[in-house]
């Protein structure tokens, strides 16, 4: 079944996750001694972000060794981007309201 990624990183601890496997790969054990949960835990948490294609497995000897992927991340970037703009022209607009707002106050 593959997941929908914003399922994947509406979970705070999988962004936590994410961010950790950003930085190095990493064993599911050493996951979780980053966290107060259990390896199982953390495991459901490795299948939904693998899932989504968000992390990648290696297979190292005996341990699996997640890497970030971050050309799924790219995607979802290349997706928020058309949407960029119309937020910051939005914002331009109320920042301007609420200097003229503060301006007639003084």
């Amino acid at each position: 079944m593959k997941r929908d990624i914003f399922h994947a990183i509406a979970d705070p601890t999988r962004r936590a996750l994410l961010t950790l496997i950003a930085r190095q790969a990493l064993t599911p054990n050493a996951m979780a001694e980053k966290f107060d949960m259990s390896r199982q835990a953390v495991s459901k948490h490795i299948r939904v972000l693998q899932e989504c294609g968000l992390i990648k497995p290696e297979q190292a000897g005996r341990e699996i060794y997640y890497h970030f992927n971050s050309a799924k991340m790219k995607e979802l970037d290349s997706w928020i981007a058309q949407f960029r703009k119309s937020w910051e022209t939005q914002f331009n607009q109320l920042d301007k309201v609420l200097s003229t707002i503060k301006k007639q106050k003084k």
